[in-house]
């Protein structure tokens, strides 16, 4: 049986993926579900698409050049006479503030806001909707950048040894050392707070584990005995290691990267609850659990939150269970 058929043999990692990945692929498209611009517009006859290109209010009969307020315009007779909009499920975007409502944010679950508002009157589940997407790219990439240093610094130590698996490995463990949240905290405040910089500084400390197993499992198979033997009848280097060593040695790559996906949505969440993660007003699961701490008297913010946090998590967790024993099925014989 194939991996991949095990791996649809295990139900509940099965529809978990199946249903991770149809939450992420329709949260790419975040802007179709809630948002503050029209899908289509009407005017005068003619179709317009604000949700993907931009219109000055000029054009529909406001008086400014900058950006139509397409929220002004469901309300004006004048619009309503020559047109029509067809707005998302949920017409607000996660950094709209909502100054319709009555009293003082936050504002509880209502036919206009079903999760409710923050503390800045932001609808909770736009900003959940679009915290989930950041947080899924994030550990996404995270996971390929770490696949990729993690391989390449393993097998190099792995296939090498002598004095490069030396070096490297003394390299590895004081760079190991170093305080990830103070590192986080420097870079930071030298380049400023973004996705990128995260991504940068969570990826040159995510490799070491990987890098710790590919090297064991190179060394292992490289003294194997088909490896002295291709190398007896004059296999190159780069023949060994591309073709006999690297794809028997991806096995422990394949169990651990999935886990790292679920490393990166926790530290990402993690920063942005203590302040050092996305900049404001970037809407995150992190800045959302630090408003729920603050406004406990508005329980609608941290319940919701820890309620996806938990439920993606136990998904990718069930996920990379899944992979791991699909992969590897000694791997479930061998767990306690």
């Amino acid at each position: 049986m194939s991996a991949f058929r095990r791996f649809m043999s295990i139900r509940r990692s099965f529809v978990s993926f199946i249903v991770l990945s149809v939450l992420f692929v329709l949260s790419l498209g975040s802007e179709v579900v809630a948002g503050n611009r029209p899908l289509l517009l009407s005017y005068n006859g003619e179709l317009h698409f604000p949700i993907i290109k931009f219109y000055a209010g000029e054009q529909f009969g406001q008086p400014q050049k900058t950006e139509a307020d397409y929220r002004m315009l469901r309300v004006d007779p004048a619009f309503q006479e020559r047109g029509w909009a067809v707005f998302p499920l949920i017409p607000y975007s996660p950094l709209e503030s909502d100054l319709e409502e009555s009293g003082a944010p936050p504002h509880p679950p209502s036919w206009r806001h079903p999760l409710g508002t923050d503390g800045s009157g932001r609808d909770v589940f736009a900003r959940l909707l679009y915290g989930f997407r950041i947080c899924m790219l994030f550990s996404i990439i995270l996971t390929g950048i770490t696949g990729v240093t993690g391989i390449a610094m393993g097998a190099l130590q792995g296939y090498a040894g002598g004095r490069t698996d030396l070096l490297i490995q003394r390299f590895t463990e004081i760079w190991s050392a170093l305080p990830f949240l103070y590192v986080v905290i420097l870079l930071g405040s030298i380049f400023g707070q973004s996705f990128f910089m995260l991504l940068a500084v969570l990826s040159l400390f995510s490799w070491i584990g990987l890098s710790l197993y590919m090297r064991a499992e190179f060394f292992k198979i490289r003294n194997m005995t088909y490896i002295k033997a291709a190398r007896a009848v004059g296999v190159k280097n780069a023949g060994i290691l591309f073709r006999h060593i690297l794809p028997n040695a991806l096995t422990p790559a394949i169990t651990i990267l999935p886990f790292t996906l679920i490393s990166g949505i926790g530290a990402l969440t993690s920063l942005d609850f203590l302040g050092f993660g996305m900049p404001p007003p970037t809407p995150s699961w992190g800045e959302l659990l630090d408003q729920g701490l603050k406004n406990r008297q508005a329980p609608w913010i941290a319940i919701s939150t820890v309620l996806s946090l938990f439920l993606t998590l136990l998904m990718a967790t069930f996920i990379s269970e899944g992979i791991r024993e699909a992969v590897d099925p000694k791997a479930k014989k061998r767990s306690p």
